[in-house]
């Protein structure tokens, strides 16, 4: 391969980056979260323990907003519910 093609293949591979990079932007802000939001490193899995702790099961639809605060559905004592689990580690039933 002559360094021509060399240059012209890389080229080609960085204009490609150059052309994602927006839409990885966009994918980064979907959530819907400003840019100026701090958003803690709690995961789904440490939400779910939290919340299977307190005695909730078949928990599932674990959603985290900007706030910090995951948002669920859940089972307790046989009845289906939609909880919340603050950052502070309080879980409470949210209202329909």
């Amino acid at each position: 391969m002559s360094s021509k093609s060399s240059i012209a293949m890389a080229a080609v591979v960085v204009l490609a980056g150059l052309s994602l990079a927006p839409q990885f932007a966009h994918e980064a802000h979907a959530s819907g979260c400003d840019a100026n939001d701090k958003i803690d490193k709690s995961s789904a899995d440490m939400a779910r323990k939290a919340m299977a702790k307190a005695g909730y099961l078949q928990i599932h639809a674990l959603k985290k907003g900007c706030d910090n605060f995951w948002h669920g559905q859940a089972t307790r004592n046989g009845v289906a519910v939609r909880i919340v689990l603050s950052p502070h580690g309080q879980i409470e039933t949210e209202g329909d």
